[in-house]
């Protein structure tokens, strides 16, 4: 079969009660879009894909849905939900042996999680990515953040590892922009960082 370019746009989740599920979205921050009646789209800042609920869009149970998140900050991203008054759980990491609490010592991408759930009970993991794995963005797309946040967290962890390179080198590298440049878009398409 032949590659085809598609991106997910929609995941419709089953609510109890739209206007109670409205108020909880819209408490995130979650942008409400514009819709056709008896449709609610809310759309996570900084992504591509909304999720959508209402009347007689899914037959599925409501709060049987489980959701992933990508957040580059788990840490700030857990305490701005809970500013908002949202229940989170506390922060674990994955390991060969199963969930271990706390972040990951070494916070790699794809190990820090938490969680929280909307009022039905809908599932939404947080995780913390950082770097991607190879191949999972296409490189050849445009880097881009979602947010001042994001920008700001790549750019911060650019910073320390250009110090890392500065004091491996034994001298100042006057071309610090282009190098933290090369690491940002490395890091966005999973590729090698540089050193």
């Amino acid at each position: 079969m032949r590659e085809m370019d598609m991106k997910l746009e929609v995941v419709v989740i089953s609510v109890s009660d739209v206007r109670r599920a409205t108020d909880f979205y819209q408490r995130l921050g979650w942008r409400k879009d514009v819709t056709p009646p008896g449709v609610v789209q809310f759309t996570p800042s900084g992504s591509w894909c909304s999720v959508q609920f209402g009347t007689g869009l899914s037959e599925a149970v409501p709060g049987s849905a489980k959701q992933y998140l990508v957040v580059s900050d788990l840490v700030a991203s857990r305490d701005a939900l809970i500013a908002a008054g949202v229940e989170v759980n506390e922060i674990f990491h994955v390991t060969p042996d199963g969930p271990v609490g706390g972040l990951d010592p070494e916070r790699r991408s794809y190990r820090s999680r938490a969680s929280f759930t909307d009022p039905d009970g809908n599932l939404w993991l947080l995780q913390e990515v950082t770097t991607r794995l190879p191949g999972r963005v296409d490189s050849s797309l445009v880097n881009s953040f979602g947010s001042t946040g994001d920008l700001e967290a790549a750019l911060r962890r650019a910073a320390t590892a250009h110090g890392e390179h500065e004091r491996l080198t034994g001298e100042p590298d006057l071309n610090w922009p282009g190098w933290i440049a090369a690491y940002i878009v490395a890091e966005q398409a999973g590729t090698e960082l540089p050193l």
